[in-house]
Formats: structure tokens, C-alpha cells, sequence
């Protein structure tokens, strides 16, 4: 089954975009769980999400990390990059749970981000999940060795 992600990175890389719909059955599911409204079923949407990706995203590049079967699921790690015709730098990372049936992919579980462009520190990620920022001086301390 990582055949079949593999090819999807090939042919995401050179925008081949009939060869990375000829891979999504005709009824894929797609779901991305941190934003249930992007929800969509159907190859004819990922087709047309992809025409968008790589009209906006001209030099869009994937590369595929990791990538490991369990089952009728295949879980990768993806990293995107690539240059907006707005200008805008793009960057997204994450992992793609890939259900595979038949050499083609009839669902996924997008969890697939944006890179921050700022440096966040962990007490800021803290403090922005939880509104409370950790206190450093209660952390413990690392051992050596």
C-alpha cells in the first residue's frame, strides 16, 4: 500500500494532476479531524482542490518523510513547501492516515498544518491552549547522561 502513497508523492511533484486522481477512488472520503468543516467526499473535489494547489502554488513540493502500513491504513508524514503566485511563502507539515483498497485510496485522515512563521515558544503554546503559562522554575530538572 506505501506503493500507492509513493506514487501520489511522484505524482504530486510533477503536478501530474490526472495520476494523483487516477490514485483517490471515485468516492473518497476526506477528513481532516482539527477542521471538521473541510470535510469532503468524492474524487471530482480532490481533483478540483489539487488544480487550485497547483495553479496558486506553482513550485508546490512534497516530500514524503515517512511512511508505514498497518492494515488497509497507510500513515505518512508529508512536508510541503513551495512559493504562492501571491508571493507568500508556503509551508505545510503533518500526517496522512490513508485507507487503501484496491490500489486506490478511498479515505483519509488529514492532519496536515500550516508552519508557523513566528517563533513561538513552548510557554506561549502553553499559555495559548490552556491560559495559564508554565512556571520555569517548577520544571524538572533534566538528568545527564
Amino acid at each position: 500500500m506505501s506503493e500507492v502513497v509513493d506514487r501520489l508523492a511522484a505524482a504530486l511533484n510533477v503536478h501530474d494532476l490526472e495520476a494523483a486522481a487516477a490514485l483517490f477512488h471515485e468516492n473518497y472520503r476526506s477528513e481532516q479531524p482539527a477542521h471538521p468543516g473541510r470535510a469532503f467526499v468524492g474524487r471530482a473535489q480532490m481533483h478540483a482542490n489539487w488544480q487550485a494547489m497547483f495553479s496558486g502554488i506553482p513550485d508546490f513540493r512534497a516530500e514524503l518523510i515517512r511512511s508505514v502500513d498497518d492494515g488497509d491504513t497507510t500513515w505518512s508524514e508529508w512536508s510541503w513547501s513551495g512559493n504562492r503566485v501571491d508571493g507568500q511563502d508556503f509551508q505545510v507539515r503533518g500526517v496522512t492516515l490513508f485507507e487503501i483498497r484496491n490500489g486506490q485510496i478511498t479515505g483519509g485522515r488529514l492532519y496536515l498544518e500550516d508552519v508557523e512563521r513566528a517563533d513561538v515558544s513552548i510557554e506561549e503554546a502553553v499559555q495559548s491552549l490552556s491560559g495559564r503559562r508554565p512556571d520555569r522554575d517548577q520544571r524538572p530538572e533534566m538528568l545527564d547522561g
